[in-house]
């Protein structure tokens, strides 16, 4: 694997820049949303969240590529990416038509597990902004060649959202490459989202898109599931559920993947055992230079939220790389992050860089006076 090399941070406007949908989350709080009679409402995306948590917890600066309908709903969501502090310099703005028939705000219903009870989540997202998104809408040139941009992040959430997505990402990641943009995706398999195309005679339809976007990536971030379903990579004896931190059989895939893409300078993934909804083990594993890193291991983690946990794994994973600090050293930056994350409520993070640092050093929840 070669080495990540990031073009200095004088040279860009933006540190970092991802490109996907941001939704209304929806949260019943403790109750159910099939019993609720009100909900919290968040803002969160795969994508967004990690553009957020490098905002909001490390300071870097950040934007967020996506669409968004020209309603008040569409400025709600906005309000709640300003108190996020991400840049929406790159925001394509649809027309509204009066009742969301060709465009709208993707909602997500999002109800926290509790003990033998897991999470549960109801996507109603389809002709989003976001997914309405097609090639030629965002000025790339512009963004990576003339502004400048450290590292671009997407997803295979976003992927899966609409035939056109598939086509932005592609563009995106070729004209950030043309500028030296360190690339990073996350698979982030959710079979709800490719059920459509499944039904529809493409049984292989995830692996059909994202095996051709894999080509572009630099820096790949999935779990198990997200390889074998995503890009179609099984070990032969591996278990589907990696049993509890051990990552050895884990290390036999990511040595298959490494073959089929030279051009991954690096894979990390989160290795989670969950014994129940609010009881996890929570680790992660990276393969960079031809090396494999074991990150720091919590077990038994109090879990508040688990919706969200893997992507300010990447965000901080993707912050120790900008602010180069060692492999190691980024491994359990992220998965610090990712297990504070898990502490709140809604998708994105409520941790600061002090608060990350003090686990990352082994600090302790004593409280601080």
């Amino acid at each position: 694997m070669k080495q990540i090399v990031i073009k200095s941070a004088d040279t860009c406007k933006y540190d970092l820049v991802s490109l996907g949908e941001v939704m209304l989350r929806f949260d019943p709080s403790e109750g159910r949303i099939k019993t609720a009679r009100s909900f919290k409402v968040w803002e969160g995306g795969g994508e967004y969240n990690v553009a957020r948590g490098l905002k909001r917890c490390f300071g870097m600066r950040t934007a967020i590529v996506t669409g968004i309908p020209q309603n008040d709903v569409g400025l709600l969501l906005e309000d709640l990416i300003y108190q996020g502090g991400v840049d929406m310099s790159y925001v394509k703005w649809f027309k509204y038509d009066g009742v969301g028939r060709d465009v709208r705000v993707g909602l997500n219903f999002t109800e926290r597990g509790f003990g033998v009870r897991g999470a549960l989540g109801v996507s109603d997202r389809a002709n989003s902004g976001a997914a309405k998104l097609k090639k030629g809408d965002i000025d790339w040139e512009k963004l990576f060649g003339q502004e400048g941009v450290r590292w671009f992040h997407c997803g295979g959430i976003y992927a899966a959202l609409s035939s056109t997505t598939p086509e932005v990402i592609i563009e995106a990641m070729q004209i950030a490459k043309k500028y030296g943009t360190i690339i990073s995706y996350d698979l982030n398999y959710r079979p709800s989202l490719w059920q459509a195309q499944v039904e529809a005679g493409r049984p292989n339809a995830a692996q059909e898109v994202n095996r051709e976007i894999a080509k572009y990536v630099d820096v790949m971030i999935g779990n198990e599931e997200d390889f074998t379903a995503s890009l179609g990579f099984t070990v032969e004896g591996l278990d589907h559920h990696i049993k509890g931190l051990d990552s050895n059989n884990f290390k036999k895939m990511l040595d298959q993947v490494k073959q089929m893409y030279p051009n991954f300078k690096a894979m990390a993934t989160t290795l989670r055992e969950v014994h129940t909804a609010s009881d996890n083990d929570w680790a992660a594993l990276l393969s960079y230079e031809d090396k494999f890193y074991d990150s720091m291991k919590l077990e038994h983690l109090a879990i508040f939220d688990r919706v969200g946990g893997g992507d300010s794994f990447a965000s901080g994973l993707i912050y120790g790389f900008l602010t180069g600090k060692s492999p190691q050293e980024a491994l359990n930056y992220g998965v610090a992050h990712g297990a504070l994350a898990m502490t709140t409520p809604g998708d994105t993070s409520m941790a600061s860089l002090k608060e990350v640092e003090n686990l990352v050093k082994g600090g302790s929840a004593r409280v601080a006076r």
